[in-house]
């Protein structure tokens, strides 16, 4: 009987939600030409996790879920948040890309823990290839 009041309580008590439909200045999509299939692959695959804006399931305001879904966002946000990208030094921002590009190629991303339950989210060959040389061609151009 205690452990369901336990249970019952801790769902009033709800984690931060990650959204934001502005599209700032600093934006990855505001600084560089994003091409319209690499766009589709980092919104379906990556901007829940590395963006100001998570599209959240059903299950996401239940609790302890929740809470463990908004400590991976933050964590995700830490590492690489195309939303403040322009925040980044030029450096960093091509050492990003060249990470970006090994961790795809390496299966590394997205996490299996994520697409474990976001089936859409894996990557096919083709995706991988298309964010590959995307991000190459990114890191190469920038100065």
């Amino acid at each position: 009987m205690g452990l369901a009041v336990i249970i019952i309580g801790i769902q009033f008590f709800q984690p931060f939600r990650n959204q934001s439909e502005e599209v700032t200045a600093t934006h990855i999509e505001s600084l560089y030409t994003v091409p319209p299939k690499a766009k589709a692959i980092l919104v379906q695959s990556c901007y829940d996790c590395h963006s100001n804006n998570t599209r959240y399931p059903w299950y996401s305001r239940i609790q302890p879920g929740a809470w463990f879904m908004a400590q991976h966002i933050e964590k995700g946000k830490k590492e690489l948040n195309f939303s403040s990208f322009g925040e980044y030094s030029i450096r960093k921002q091509r050492s990003k890309f060249r990470a970006m590009a090994g961790q795809v190629k390496d299966g590394e991303m997205p996490l299996a823990s994520y697409t474990l339950i976001h089936r859409n989210a894996v990557l096919s060959q083709e995706d991988k290839q298309v964010l590959i040389e995307w991000f190459s061609t990114m890191e190469d151009s920038i100065k």
